[in-house]
């Protein structure tokens, strides 16, 4: 689901710390796109809440009583199909990111991050993309490439054309970006551009590679060597 940004992105936050969820609840008020609809401090709880208010996303923890977060996943997108769900957690852990992942949350951020970064990541995934915390990107590419790796041809005569090869110069340094977990508006500051031609690069990126989103770009990046 992509959420239009004319109108407010409709959160609930679910993690079992009240103080948490209060401080993230004043920090998300501050910004004038976002409304907290609701919070829960455990998975029954952000089930009937869920279903009740039908949230644009929800920001979840996983290490909640009974119920993991990761576990509630998918009951959460059945009550409300239209959500997105991102996990926000202190796990580094790329297994319960994969899990998480997996089980169809849009996102997995830690709590670390800062009230910018955060933000600007709940946005993306209300667009539509898969976000993730810069530290997670590298994990989750290098268990990718740890579970697709396959014993190499004993000869390879020639060598396959790189997938890199139709990208631009520029569209590289997108895609270095990419692959080190930036988001389009660090991407644009480090390159000194806009962000609305990050975003036409990355467009081009993905057609070009012919994959569907930023993680499997990095991944290409990864086995490509590009970094």
């Amino acid at each position: 689901m992509n959420i239009s940004l004319s109108n407010s992105l409709r959160v609930l936050i679910v993690d079992d710390h009240t103080l948490f969820r209060r401080g993230l609840g004043s920090l998300l008020a501050r910004d004038p796109r976002i409304v907290v609809v609701g919070d829960a401090a455990d998975a029954g709880v952000a089930q009937r809440r869920a279903l009740e208010l039908q949230p644009d996303l929800i920001l979840l923890d996983n290490h909640l009583p009974g119920v993991t977060g990761v576990e509630s996943i998918a009951a959460l997108l059945e009550l409300a199909p239209r959500t997105r769900v991102v996990m926000l957690t202190v796990s580094e852990d790329a297994q319960d990111m994969a899990a998480a992942l997996r089980a169809g949350a849009a996102g997995y951020l830690l709590k670390t991050m800062d009230g910018d970064q955060l933000i600007d990541a709940m946005v993306r995934a209300a667009r539509g993309e898969t976000v993730l915390a810069p530290e997670m990107t590298g994990k989750l590419v290098t268990a990718y490439l740890g579970a697709a790796s396959v014993p190499a041809p004993l000869e390879q005569p020639l060598a396959a054309a790189s997938p890199l090869d139709s990208l631009s110069a520029r569209e590289r340094e997108i895609l270095r970006g990419i692959a080190r977990g930036a988001s389009n508006k660090e991407i644009a500051r480090d390159l000194g551009i806009a962000e609305a031609t990050v975003k036409i690069h990355v467009q081009g990126v993905l057609r070009k590679l012919q994959v569907s989103s930023r993680v499997q770009a990095a991944v290409v990046a990864v086995e490509n060597g590009l970094n």
